[in-house]
């Protein structure tokens, strides 16, 4: 490790000020190891990032005299104030290889619902721990200006007044700021049909819905079910714009969308009779197989399966199902391939567990039974250490060996499989 290529750490002051700690290298951890920061482990902060303050922790660096690491929990430039861990909330298309280093105080609270990157300073700029996966600009903000998307929104207002969710997408794009959302309304890419209100899991990491838990939900679940006229109406208006268009069932702001397949298998038929065009795809637990059959038979074109692991025991920590068990997934996964139906994982990463060597190898395992087509890498939104220890209550966690280590892994001994952030359209299926 050559000290010339550590980057410098960077903290906040109790203002939210972030700035330079000189004598101090960026630390990133991933489970209970913690590593410096260098040129080598970091790229450039990519555009659309956001920076966060981590409060009631403080950060772990790496003490560039001494060669040890250190907490430091007093501000060294105003005596007796406090300092906090910065974070880097990463732009769409990268996953993050190390979460930025802290320690808890008594009595912290819980984290909001996002992922917590490690980040620095090198020379003129900022750089984090992160791994290219998909360079397409879906979700570039700077291709989303909002006197566009507000035009959209009134396009669509005039072209469909009734629709419900037309007017639900309309808050999603301008209240949350939903990329699915402004695409729908700037006629690009990937269209959202969010449909379901009720869901089989109880994901504790879920942003649309959190009961007794201390966490604030990120956004409103959706409040009534579509019709199948209001769906097919988005979607065709979608699918006609936009060239290899994707419209997708499964959106953050609902619950599974298997629980709404009463109104979602008429909706398909009806795209269906109007157009063979566009990728009809739907994100899911995949905890209906038999449900699922019958949206392949109407015209669901690919599915998304959501997995934190493809171990049934820290599967289970994390989504909770109610009503449905972790075999049930792999029946709705192995149903899929046998009809020729294009499968991805919605692999919930965290550095520390994702890369841990019992979870390395189960993946591998997984995959050579259930050879999906493409693993859509995400980053787990969820307080890092609660997740970890969470997941220590059901396994063990060895030392990791990587996050850019399993993806050159799994390139080379599954070099069919594809890896990336978002759905695909069927032309490059």
């Amino acid at each position: 490790m050559e000290k010339n290529n550590l980057i410098t750490a960077v903290v906040a002051d109790k203002e939210g000020k972030i700035f330079e700690l000189e004598g101090y290298a960026a630390v990133g951890m991933a489970g209970s190891s913690f590593t410096p920061l260098s040129t080598g482990n970091t790229i450039d902060m990519p555009y659309g990032g956001e920076f966060m303050l981590l409060p009631d922790r403080s950060p772990v660096l790496f003490n560039l005299k001494t060669n040890k690491l250190e907490t430091i929990k007093e501000n060294p430039y105003a005596h007796g104030e406090p300092i906090f861990p910065v974070a880097a909330f990463n732009s769409p298309g990268y996953v993050i290889s190390h979460v930025s280093a802290y320690r808890e105080k008594q009595a912290a609270k819980h984290l909001p619902l996002f992922s917590y990157g490690a980040v620095g300073w090198y020379k003129s700029g900022f750089r984090t721990a992160i791994i290219l996966v998909d360079s397409e600009k879906r979700q570039d903000l700077r291709l989303m200006p909002r006197e566009k998307i507000i035009a959209g929104v009134r396009a669509m207002k005039k072209k469909m007044p009734q629709n419900r969710l037309r007017a639900h997408l309309e808050n999603c794009a301008l209240k949350y700021g939903c990329p699915a959302a402004k695409n729908f309304f700037l006629g690009r890419f990937e269209a959202p049909l969010p449909t379901s209100e009720n869901c089989n899991a109880r994901c504790i990491g879920c942003i649309s819905l959190q009961k007794e838990t201390g966490i604030k939900n990120s956004q409103d679940r959706i409040s009534f079910t579509p019709s199948p006229d209001e769906i097919s109406e988005i979607a065709l208006e979608h699918i006609r714009k936009v060239k290899r268009s994707v419209v997708s069932f499964g959106q953050g702001c609902e619950g599974d969308p298997l629980l709404a397949a009463h109104v979602i298998e008429p909706a398909i038929k009806l795209i269906r009779s109007k157009t063979d065009r566009g990728t009809i795809n739907m994100n899911t637990n995949g905890s209906l197989p038999e449900t699922m059959e019958r949206l392949f038979d109407a015209g669901l074109d690919s599915i998304r399966i959501s997995m934190n692991s493809v171990r049934k025991k820290c599967y289970d920590a994390y989504f909770r199902p109610k009503g449905y068990v972790f075999s049930d997934v792999l029946k709705s996964i192995d149903r899929a391939l046998g009809r020729k139906v294009f499968v991805s994982i919605n692999y919930l990463n965290c550095p520390g567990f994702t890369d841990s060597p019992e979870e390395v190898d189960a993946l591998f395992a997984f995959l050579k039974d259930h050879p999906v087509n493409f693993i859509q890498w995400r980053n787990l939104n969820f307080d890092p250490l609660r997740y970890w220890k969470v997941m220590s209550g059901v396994t063990s966690m060895s030392s990791p060996v990587g996050i850019n280590e399993v993806l050159c892994l799994i390139r080379k001994d599954f070099p069919g499989l594809n890896h990336g952030y978002f759905n695909p359209p069927k032309e490059k299926f």
